[in-house]
């Protein structure tokens, strides 16, 4: 299937590594013009040099960017657009808060947990639409997590805040459908990735197993018994910000291998 990405211009958070990566890579291989950002300067250069490798011809722009602050958000924006001339495509992802009980976090906590979850998608947003919408439209999907399903055991922070982003998706959906934007979320499971690991690491030491028995019980209870690629999730990703998902808004795809079990 030809996903109709080519010459786009995409913005991928948290690319560096991980699912933001996977994306950037998946939206290259069907030809769009990608802009990727990272706290890390030297990582976020690394990445580009990746991409170009593994898309031969790829159209990269590496850009670093805390994307807990409104003026490093902002900038990305810019040199985005100056570089490629607009914007089509919209991936907001960033890291993950600390690991932690809700009670034990000050409000300093749940002001940066906010700051990297919910506003940074609010303010990338805000940013995007006009020039989307001079465009004629666009796409924006929002990685979240499983947690906005099921809350996850000491992940309080992102829990809670990330149950916020989702609700915020399904009103911006809404809200830019009339200027033909469309607005969706990408909800990972168990994707192998650096995060997870880190999160399987800090769950086998919590309850004193090796991290090999921590992962082959977590895939007990995946029903495809093993742990996603990700790009399995970048992939689906390409997918929902092209036009062959053209009549898809407001939705929420699980890409958990069948681990979330509520029907809705």
């Amino acid at each position: 299937m030809d996903l109709g990405l080519t010459g786009k211009v995409a913005m991928v958070g948290g690319a560096s590594r991980g699912l933001g990566f996977a994306v950037a890579r998946a939206l290259a291989a069907e030809g769009a013009q990608v802009s990727i950002a990272s706290r890390d300067a030297a990582r976020i250069d690394q990445a580009a040099t990746r991409l170009r490798d593994d898309v031969p011809g790829a159209t990269v722009l590496a850009v670093p960017a805390d994307l807990r602050s409104s003026a490093e958000i902002t900038a990305w924006h810019e040199a985005t657009v100056e570089r490629f001339g607009g914007l089509d495509l919209l991936f907001v992802n960033t890291g993950g808060p600390p690991t932690g009980s809700a009670l034990s976090f000050d409000d300093q906590a749940w002001q940066q947990a906010v700051d990297l979850l919910l506003l940074s998608t609010l303010r990338l947003v805000r940013l995007a639409v006009p020039v989307m919408a001079a465009r004629g439209g666009g796409s924006i999907l929002v990685a979240t997590s499983s947690s906005i399903k099921e809350p996850i055991p000491n992940l309080a922070l992102s829990n809670v805040v990330r149950a916020g982003v989702a609700v915020l998706v399904k009103t911006l959906a809404a809200e830019l459908a009339p200027q033909h934007i469309r607005v969706n979320n990408l909800v990972p499971g168990r994707i192998d990735t650096d995060r997870v690991r880190e999160l399987d690491e800090g769950r086998a030491r919590t309850i004193g197993v090796s991290l090999e028995e921590q992962r082959r019980r977590t895939e007990a209870t995946i029903p495809l018994g093993r742990y996603g690629e990700p790009d399995e999730f970048g992939r689906a990703a390409a997918f929902l910000l092209s036009e062959a998902s053209s009549y898809t808004t407001g939705t929420m795809l699980q890409i958990d291998g069948g681990l979330l079990k509520g029907v809705w």
